[in-house]
C-alpha cells in the first residue's frame, strides 16, 4: 500500500471508475432514462472514485487488470 505501484494502479483505477460512471450517467439522460446534469453527473462519478480508492485501500494490493500493473506470482 505504500508503493509507488500501488498509487498508480489506484489512480487508473479510479479514472477508469469515474470515467465510466459519468458516461453511465450522462447516456442515460440523454436516453431520459434519468434525470441529471453535468453537476450530478460529476457527484456521481466523485463518489464513485472515493469508493474505488476506499476498496483499494481495504485490500491492499496492486495486483489487478490494469495497464499500469502487474500480477503477482505466488
Amino acid at each position: 500500500m505504500f508503493t509507488r505501484a500501488f498509487w498508480k494502479a489506484t489512480g487508473e483505477r479510479t479514472v477508469r471508475t469515474v470515467s465510466q460512471t459519468l458516461v453511465a450517467t450522462l447516456g442515460l439522460d440523454t436516453t431520459g432514462v434519468l434525470d441529471v446534469d453535468w453537476g450530478q453527473g460529476l457527484a456521481l462519478g466523485a463518489s464513485a472514485g472515493v469508493l474505488t480508492v476506499l476498496t483499494a485501500l481495504a485490500t491492499g494490493t496492486a495486483d489487478g487488470p490494469g495497464r499500469t500493473e502487474t500480477v503477482s506470482r505466488q
